[in-house]
């Protein structure tokens, strides 16, 4: 456990290492957040107006919950396990007596932290700017929910992540390419995080509830939003474990294959 504290440490003290990306990561998410919430305010421009099933003030709730479960759930460290892979440095970590998955998942929790922190000062300072009409969950039964399907979309991401980045075991130079094409624009465009899924036909909302990206941030949002019903919080946790369970299943398989076919040269 302590060796796993230290990595928490060590980690969270090299993201300021690296302050041109870090700053340019949190200022994409801010520009994102001012672009969709100036979208939305013109859109419901008339406050007692209703579209979709929302309202102004829940509307805006869901375009600032995105900002802090962006940096909650799809903010993750673990994004450099491909080139590890393909530069052979996932050598020096093997020979360590450490669990690789928790010697990411660590990382990730200590990057989280920070984006974390930084995410509920922007969204503090957005808040005082701008003042817009927000909406307050005082459920409890809703925030347990919520705190339940947000910890699950931490474990799913982390372990969609991991599958992504070991594609480089079988093909060294397609990690980054694969990675930005699922990570980056599939999973941002169908977990919610552009625009709420429900605006979407019925027929494509039913495809993606049965994958596991709507419960990446849409779900968990609709949940303290008090949009759905208790059956449907049931169900998606349901679904989240399922998925949950089948990604780690999938991830532990691939990695063994992944090991018997790594040649291991670098580059």
């Amino acid at each position: 456990m302590n060796k796993y504290l230290s990595i928490f440490k060590i980690s969270f003290a090299q993201e300021f290492a690296y302050r041109l990306n870090f700053i340019l990561w949190r200022a994409r998410n801010v520009m994102n957040i001012l672009v969709t919430f100036f979208l939305w305010s013109t859109v419901f421009s008339d406050p007692s107006r209703s579209l979709f099933g929302y309202d102004r003030a829940k509307i805006l709730t869901y375009v600032f919950g995105v900002m802090i479960l962006r940096a909650l759930v799809l903010s993750a460290r673990a994004v450099d396990v491909s080139r590890e892979i393909s530069n052979g440095d996932i050598l020096n970590l093997l020979v360590r007596p450490i669990n690789y998955f928790k010697y990411w998942f660590t990382r990730d929790i200590a990057s989280k932290a920070l984006n974390l922190g930084f995410a509920a000062v922007e969204f503090a300072i957005l808040y005082l700017i701008l003042r817009p009409a927000f909406y307050f969950q005082t459920n409890i039964g809703f925030l347990f929910g919520f705190s339940l399907m947000v910890f699950l979309a931490v474990f799913i991401f982390f372990c969609l992540l991991f599958i992504v980045n070991m594609i480089p075991f079988w093909a060294p130079n397609m990690g980054w390419g694969a990675q930005f094409l699922i990570i980056v624009v599939i999973v941002e465009f169908l977990s919610g995080a552009i625009f709420p899924i429900d605006i979407l036909p019925g027929a494509v909302q039913n495809f993606l509830y049965a994958t596991p990206f709507p419960y990446l941030v849409f779900v968990p949002i609709q949940v303290y939003l008090g949009k759905v019903s208790t059956a449907f919080i049931v169900k998606g946790v349901l679904i989240s474990l399922f998925w949950s369970v089948a990604l780690w299943i999938a991830m532990n398989n691939l990695w063994k294959k992944g090991l018997k076919a790594y040649e291991g040269v670098g580059k």
